[in-house]
């Protein structure tokens, strides 16, 4: 099965192996069948996402719709945003 199929830019996922281990991201891209950027807002912000295989992520399945519209339409998003939406799943920690 192919990985992507099951993600997509604005799912909520967390991470499963690594520094950032049971850190919440947001999918900002999908580069391929194995790795995706990810951003949380704070330790990895916009302007440097993290480069995670697909295999280390626990994904959920809580897609931000208007993370992805904002993506796709290139609108201009920033760090509060992405923090802002990600705040739910940060306090259920």
């Amino acid at each position: 099965m192919d990985s992507t199929s099951d993600i997509t830019i604005g799912q909520v996922v967390k991470s499963r192996a690594g520094r950032d281990k049971g850190n919440i991201f947001l999918v900002l891209d999908i580069i391929d069948d194995e790795y995706v950027y990810i951003v949380d807002g704070d330790i990895r912000k916009l302007d440097n996402p993290k480069k995670k295989k697909v295999k280390h992520l626990i994904i959920y399945n809580t897609i931000m719709p208007e993370l992805k519209e904002k993506v796709k339409n290139r609108t201009k998003i920033n760090n509060a945003y992405i923090r802002k939406l990600l705040e739910p799943f940060n306090m259920k920690l």
